[in-house]
């Protein structure tokens, strides 16, 4: 049966085995997937591509494998991994996706998100994101070392675990008219997306808004087909 898999917010960071464990088991046991999209904050924290960290090569080579098996895999970036380019997409065989982007889906036009850039009410976020993807500041990035790189990420984890706790839930979640204006711009009846951690289905005025849930104790994903769309929760062996 043809079927095409999503994922996001997995955070991978070594002090997470588990969740590391639990993507190579769904990797291996989805590799005759029509696609994996992964939508975003694969990683806990990106430097760039040049990192060559235990966890980055491990995965690098499981996404090898992955391919090698037949199935494409698209990546989108998120608010923790948004440097994470080219390079290492080419590197394993991967396609890079933007941020949004729209996809056919078995014959229904569907838009994919990271879920970041809807939570405008987040202004102080919402900031740090445009300063943060622009071309100046990345370059000025990656011409640190990987450690100083390594000390920043772990500093701007910091902060922003820190201000998340100060802020109201409804400021941290997605702006409904900010869905309805991206949606009928795309002309799509069907967003999928990520980030804010909350998984569930929501009826909105242009269709459907579909949310992945964060890999912990439980996996999230989205299994699609021609004739269904299902979000598919799972526990994660601690």
């Amino acid at each position: 049966m043809s079927r095409t898999l999503f994922i996001s917010d997995l955070h991978l960071d070594p002090a997470r085995p588990a969740v590391i464990a639990a993507l190579a088991e769904f990797l291996q046991e989805n590799s005759n997937c029509d696609a994996l999209y992964i939508l975003g904050d694969l990683f806990e924290a990106w430097v760039g591509d040049d990192d060559d960290a235990p966890l980055a090569l491990d995965i690098a080579n499981l996404f090898r494998t992955f391919i090698a098996a037949g199935s494409p895999l698209f990546l989108m970036v998120g608010n923790r991994d948004f440097m994470l380019g080219t390079a290492f997409c080419e590197a394993v065989g991967a396609q890079l996706l933007q941020d949004p982007t729209v996809i056919d889906l078995y014959g229904t036009p569907t838009l994919l998100m990271h879920g970041d850039s809807l939570c405008t009410r987040d202004e102080e976020y919402m900031k740090f994101r445009a300063m943060a993807r622009s071309p100046q500041w990345q370059a000025q990035m990656m011409a640190s070392s990987l450690d100083d790189r390594r000390a920043l990420a772990a500093q701007l984890r910091s902060i922003s675990k820190d201000a998340g706790s100060n802020k109201a839930q409804d400021i941290m979640d997605v702006t409904p008219e900010e869905v309805d204006r991206l949606m009928s711009e795309a002309r799509v009846t069907r967003l999928i997306h990520g980030h804010t951690h909350r998984p569930a289905r929501h009826q909105v005025a242009e269709g459907e808004r579909i949310v992945m849930g964060d890999w912990d104790a439980k996996g999230w994903y989205i299994e699609a087909t021609s004739k269904s769309l299902n979000l598919v929760e799972f526990y994660i062996n601690q």
